[in-house]
């Protein structure tokens, strides 16, 4: 999955902020959602990265999720 990181306040953690856009099954209309995650960050990301984050064993209470890469600094660099 790749989101932008929202926020870096902890130690060794980042927040990722994911959307996806979904589409009503009847009424065929679609919609943005969106998640926060929180996501082990060993690189040091700073605010506003576009990152790819991966599924992991749990590190931590609420962290299942690592950052494999950062992909950009803009939308468009996807």
């Amino acid at each position: 999955m790749i989101g932008r990181v929202v926020s870096t306040k902890m130690k060794n953690t980042a927040v990722v902020l994911v959307t996806s856009t979904k589409k009503h099954p009847l009424y065929k209309k679609t919609y943005k959602r969106s998640k926060k995650f929180l996501v082990h960050d060993e690189t040091g990301v700073t605010l506003g990265d576009l990152v790819e984050i991966l599924p992991v064993k749990p590190i931590s209470r609420k962290k299942f999720w690592k950052i494999n890469k950062v992909v950009g600094r803009e939308y468009e660099a996807l």
